[in-house]
């Protein structure tokens, strides 16, 4: 059964965007996107039964941080044989998967098996409480074999709409604080499946890293009276050297600061705390941007580079206009063949050690053929 199985054109977005709300057999929830009307074949596929999730989060008292705890997901879907994709639509004949065949672009759909669930049970266990959140999965692509990268710049755009449009829904359960869009691209960093996709993490409390984020755009404002980013993306400009992609409305950096040899940053150059606060010129120059990036880091020793990706926005339990929102990509190859692992000093101490300057890491990306 669906909520909606007409195709309604999404109100903050423009007018070429659609949206179609579903319900999976199983009751969780579906959404598909498109640059054209949704349309579906068939029923909804039934990839199995429930998972009865029951997360925990446990508070770490010296690194005053929420570790959270899901038994169930041990029994997730690990690297299946190539016949069986759980993200790619079904097709007659088959193993049903978590997608209808039919006409749409990208697909969101809650986590078979969540970190986090909004109706969480409180556990009995004093140490604990309960895991409340939400999990997401956006599938990029109906082609199983592709890149984000080789999205058009249209569909690029569109994912743009979706993390921003998934944030809002988000914030309007009443019980989330903070969201975070990410992809983990290849085995090396822990994929599972190789469809291209990314995840949704919505917490109900803001997570180290956003906090210290806020802490820090708030005090960069008590100082210089600008935003951060407004700040950062003017004087990135005037050094010229660690500066890859300049589009105008969006810029991609390779910060002073970067802590992966290729880390690469993409944000708007006008400041702003959310996806949402973008308008339709600036969320497609991110776009665009975020896609050479992705590509140029593709070509750079001329292998799919296994990355992570995180989208940085404010945490929307309140405003925080200062908050400077931007993606951030770290590769995870640091010269041919060679990978940045996680060692002593960086999983000790928390500071890492960079084996190149950013400049020459900028120089290398901006001098690589697409």
């Amino acid at each position: 059964m669906t909520d909606s199985l007409s195709s309604l054109p999404l109100p903050s977005q423009p007018p070429a965007t659609f949206q179609a709300d579903f319900t999976k057999p199983d009751g969780r929830a579906l959404t598909l996107y498109g640059l054209q009307p949704i349309e579906i074949e068939g029923e909804l596929p039934n990839i199995g039964d429930p998972v009865d999730a029951r997360p925990v989060l446990r508070w770490h008292p010296l690194r005053s941080e929420w570790v959270m705890y899901a038994a169930h997901r041990l029994n997730r879907t690990f690297l299946p044989p190539p016949d069986y994709n759980p993200l790619a639509p079904t097709r007659v004949g088959g193993h049903p998967t978590e997608l209808p065949s039919g006409n749409y672009d990208l697909a969101v759909f809650d986590n078979r098996f969540p970190s986090l669930t909004l109706d969480a049970p409180t556990p009995p266990n004093p140490l604990e409480r309960a895991g409340v959140g939400k999990c997401e999965v956006v599938v990029f692509s109906q082609n199983a074999d592709g890149r984000l990268s080789d999205l058009t710049d249209d569909q690029m755009a569109l994912l743009i709409d979706v993390w921003a449009d998934r944030t809002t829904r988000l914030a309007a359960t009443g019980k989330i604080h903070s969201v975070l869009a990410f992809e983990n691209r290849g085995v090396e960093v822990g994929v599972t499946l190789h469809h291209p996709h990314g995840q949704i993490y919505a917490y109900d409390h803001i997570p180290p890293v956003q906090e210290r984020m806020v802490a820090g755009a708030e005090a960069h404002r008590a100082k210089s009276g600008q935003a951060w980013l407004t700040d950062f993306v003017a004087a990135e400009r005037e050094a010229a050297v660690r500066v890859v992609h300049d589009g105008g409305k969006a810029i991609s950096i390779v910060p002073p600061f970067a802590r992966y040899t290729y880390e690469t940053w993409v944000m708007p150059t006008r400041a702003a705390s959310l996806l949402s606060e973008l308008d339709a010129a600036e969320r497609r120059a991110l776009a665009v941007t975020l896609k050479d990036t992705l590509l140029r880091l593709d070509a750079l020793f001329g292998v799919r580079m296994p990355y992570l990706m995180t989208v940085h926005q404010a945490p929307v339990d309140a405003p925080h206009p200062d908050f400077p929102l931007h993606i951030e990509i770290y590769p995870y190859l640091r010269a041919p063949g060679r990978m940045k692992f996680l060692a002593g000093t960086e999983q000790g101490a928390g500071e890492f050690a960079n084996d190149k300057f950013p400049e020459a890491a900028a120089s290398e990306l901006r001098g690589v053929t697409l």
